[in-house]
Parts: structure tokens; sequence; C-alpha cells
């Protein structure tokens, strides 16, 4: 991997390294380190599983500061949906690192530039030579930024999709009243409840089911926008 290569990706990736090694054991598979007879080479396993650490922890910090009220496996959910392969792989491609990977010739052959599970790893061992190469507060700016449009779309849903509030404002400009939530059950153990809520609302009633009670009201203020005759958008179903 010459000079240019790595300035080129560093370009896609608007990032300089102050170590470059760091991006050449990122890039090299297994396969490609196997074919050469130099001890010194090594594959980019263990920075792809440092990066994976790394990953989860950026996404579940995200999580935490956008999300202050989800439970534990609600916050599991959501970071799964952004640290699992084919997302990570899209990642990968957005930096074109297939370009950049250093392959063995059967792999090349084989397509291995295109592969989902070599792209993701690349892009873990990747996030991993950020961090080695200045910290934890790069890898999370660094995360942060390439990971953006997928944030949005996990975080959309509860940014814009308040069926508390809406039924609120609705219920007082249409009837004159406000709303009454009560929780009806739970059920579960303690460390993964799901909860039943009712709304009250004139001679309207609903209810909804949730991983949380915030989760569950919405679910029920949303089934009550509906009896409204308002669209209330998107299923919030298991907070959702």
């Amino acid at each position: 991997m010459d000079l240019t290569d790595i300035e080129t990706l560093e370009k896609r990736l608007a990032y300089r390294f102050s170590n470059r090694e760091f991006v050449v054991e990122a890039l090299s598979h297994s396969s490609y380190v196997n074919e050469q007879n130099r001890p010194e080479l090594r594959d980019n396993e263990r920075m792809e599983f440092l990066g994976d650490a790394v990953l989860n922890l950026v996404v579940g910090h995200l999580l935490m500061q956008r999300f202050p009220d989800l439970n534990e496996g609600e916050l599991s959910r959501f970071r799964a949906n952004l640290v699992n392969e084919s997302q990570v792989a899209r990642l990968a491609q957005a930096f074109d690192l297939g370009a950049h990977l250093l392959l063995g010739k059967g792999e090349e052959r084989s397509g291995g530039r295109d592969k989902q599970s070599i792209l993701a790893d690349a892009a873990e061992a990747l996030i991993a030579a950020v961090y080695l190469d200045a910290g934890y507060d790069a890898a999370f700016r660094f995360i942060q930024t390439h990971l953006s449009e997928a944030l949005d779309a996990i975080f959309a849903p509860a940014a814009n999709y308040d069926f508390k509030s809406r039924l609120q404002e609705t219920a007082q400009a249409s009837i004159g009243e406000i709303p009454v939530y009560r929780v009806i059950g739970e059920s579960g153990p303690d460390h993964d409840k799901t909860f039943h809520v009712a709304v009250d609302l004139s001679d309207i009633h609903t209810e909804g089911v949730g991983k949380s009670k915030k989760m569950a009201e919405q679910n029920a203020a949303k089934h009550a926008l509906a009896a409204l005759g308002t669209n209330g958008g998107e299923d919030t179903d298991e907070g959702h």
C-alpha cells in the first residue's frame, strides 16, 4: 500500500493519521499476510476485535445521550441496528475500502473486495486504527460523523413522533379535555418488563404496550389519535 493510496483514503475518511502503520494493519487481510514472507506483518483480526468494542462503546454512548428514558433492552436493540455486519459494511463501501484492501491472490480472485464480512471487518479495524492513533475522543467524532445518516434514521421516530404531545394538543383543541394515562398491567421479569398502559379521553379508551411506561404511553396515544381520526404516523409498538 503506497503513500498515494493512504492519502486518497485519508481524504475520504476526513482524517489524517499520525501513524500510518495503523492503516496498513487495518487493511491487511489474513490471506495477504499468509502469503508474505515477512514476519513483521500482522493481519487486521486483532484490530477488528478492538474496533468492534470501540464501535459498540461509542454507539452506546450516543444512544444514552439521545434516549435518556430507554431501558437496557431498548438501547440494545437500537445499537444492534447500527452495528450489524450489513450496516458496518455499508460504511466501508462509503469509504471505498474494498479498493484499498490488501488481499491474498486467492481471496482477490474470489471477489474478496466486495464481500460483506471482509468489508465490515476492515471498517471495524479502521475504527481501531483511529482509536489507537488519536484516542477515544477522535474515534467518537469519527464514528459520529460517518454514521450520522444511520443515527438520524434510528433517532427520527423518537424525535418526530411524540404521540402524547400530539394527542394532548389535539384533545384540548377539539374537545377541551386532557388525556389520562394509567398502567393496567406489567409482564415479564424485572430486567425485561413489558408495560400495558390505557389512556382515557372523553368516550375514547385505547391501550398500548411497550418495554417502558413511556413507550407504552406513546403507543396508547398513537391509537387514541387514530380513534380521533388523526394520522398517528409510524408504529411505536415495542418502542418503535
